[in-house]
This record gives C-alpha cells, sequence and structure tokens, in this order.
C-alpha cells in the first residue's frame, strides 16, 4: 500500500471517527432512561407523545405540499430557461443560490415584515394564510437542490428534439410538459424531492418564528424540558435523513439500470 493510500484510508477513519462515536454516544444515552439497564423507553415516551404525533404530522404534510409546488415551479422553469432562455441560465442559477448565502432568519423577518396582518397581501392574518407562507419559505430554503437537481437530468435528454417531435404529432404545452419532460427528469424530480423532504422535517427558524407547531420547534422545546427524549428525537431526525439520501441512491441506481436496458 502506497503513501497515498495510506493517507486516504487515515483522512477516512478521522473522518468516520468524528462522525460516528457522536452518534453512538447519543443512541447509548437514549437507551439509558431505565435506571440500571438499557431499554427504549425514550423512544415509546415519544412517540406516546400527542405532540409529537401531531407536530411531526404537520412537518409531513408541509414537505409534501412544498415538493409539490416546488416541482410545479422548478421544472417548467428549467424546461423554459433551456429550450428558450438559454442566455438568463446565469441568471436563473444565480437566484436559486442566494438562499444558500442568506440567512433563513434573514428571509423570514422580510417575510414578516411584507406579509403581516396589516400589509397588501396579510398572510399571517390567518392559520392557512401562515401556513401558506410557511411552505413558501421551504421552497425558497430547498430551491437551490431542487433546482440543480432537475437542471442536471434535463442535460440528460435532449429537451429540444424531444418538444419537437411532440409538437409535430399535435402535443400541446400541458401534455409536452406532464408526459414527455415530467417523465425523463423524474429521478431529478425526486432527488430534490427527498432533499426537500429532510430540510422541511428538521427546519427550526421559520416555523418558530412564524408560530407553527411543527417538527423543528418541538424538538428545540423537549430539548430544553427532558433529559433523555432529545436524543431519541435526534436519532428519528437522523434516520428520516437518511432515509432520503438512501432513497436518492436508490432512484439513481434505479435510472442507471434504466439507461443501460434503453
Amino acid at each position: 500500500m502506497n503513501g497515498k493510500k495510506i493517507l486516504a484510508w487515515f483522512a477516512f477513519a478521522i473522518g468516520s471517527v468524528y462522525f460516528i462515536f457522536p452518534l453512538i454516544a447519543t443512541f447509548e444515552f437514549s437507551l439509558r432512561m431505565r435506571r440500571g439497564e438499557y431499554s427504549f423507553d425514550a423512544y415509546r415516551s415519544v412517540f406516546a407523545d400527542v405532540n409529537f404525533r401531531e407536530t411531526f404530522s404537520y412537518s409531513i404534510l408541509m414537505a409534501v405540499i412544498t415538493i409539490i409546488v416546488g416541482m410545479l415551479l422548478v421544472v417548467p422553469t428549467a424546461y423554459w430557461v433551456r429550450l428558450r432562455l438559454p442566455q438568463m441560465r446565469p441568471v436563473v442559477e444565480f437566484i436559486t443560490l442566494l438562499p444558500l448565502v442568506i440567512p433563513a432568519i434573514v428571509i423570514v423577518f422580510g417575510y414578516l415584515r411584507l406579509y403581516n396582518s396589516s400589509s397588501f397581501l396579510p398572510f399571517t392574518g390567518s392559520a392557512r394564510g401562515t401556513d401558506m407562507l410557511l411552505v413558501f419559505s421551504f421552497m425558497t430554503l430547498s430551491l437551490p437542490y431542487m433546482y440543480r437537481s432537475v437542471d442536471t437530468s434535463m442535460r440528460a435528454i435532449d429537451v429540444r428534439v424531444l418538444t419537437e417531435a411532440a409538437e409535430s404529432l399535435g402535443a400541446n404545452v400541458r401534455t409536452i410538459m406532464f408526459q414527455c419532460i415530467f417523465p425523463n427528469v423524474m429521478s431529478g424530480v425526486l432527488s430534490g424531492a427527498f432533499i426537500t423532504f429532510a430540510i422541511v422535517i428538521g427546519e427550526f427558524t421559520m416555523p418558530s418564528l412564524l408560530n407553527r407547531p411543527a417538527f423543528g420547534p418541538y424538538l428545540q422545546l423537549i430539548g430544553a424540558n427532558k433529559a433523555y427524549e432529545p436524543p431519541a428525537l435526534a436519532m428519528i431526525a437522523f434516520l428520516m435523513t437518511w432515509a432520503s439520501i438512501g432513497l436518492i441512491n436508490l432512484v439513481s441506481r434505479f435510472q442507471k439500470v434504466a439507461r443501460a436496458r434503453a
């Protein structure tokens, strides 16, 4: 084994220790709720909590709505930029990267300033309006990942040829979009959807400042008042995030197999 391989394995070992040891410590502490022995009492307590079920269900619902709205916004935009406005692509990419450099707290304070109950669009004047504002907030946070996933998938197909072939057969814009473009970029859409799901489940700043019953604020509240339930909640959130990443890899592999067979 040469020096480069030894250095690579050493870096891998350091990274693994830095990542795995805290997880093991968190999981081990979450099992120590019962004095003198390991048990899953903390997990039972978490799943028995009505607030956990309500906040987790609320975050899942918000994630699903965010994914649907994000898909309907991002896929037509990426398609239109690639087909009709290629010169605007750097501008669109710059705009989609802005949520990475603007803190979430700045974005949500801007929303509160513009859309409070006394503004011309009083989203915060009702619970449903605040939910809509929260969906837009999550969509803004996930925009860099969703747009890049879709744009990368769109590079693998010839959008112009598909569009011209569909138009020559009499297809309208709606048919082209939902029967030609969406199926061909589905792997990118799903990758962006899973990342969006992970972001929404763990987000704290926006639902907290908008005073909505999401999972992130619930996790912070439990962490401030209990000892063993917070590590259990952290492990549940971690497993949800890694399940999303695993689904991304699974979808990518299926896509490669499908292309190889084609």
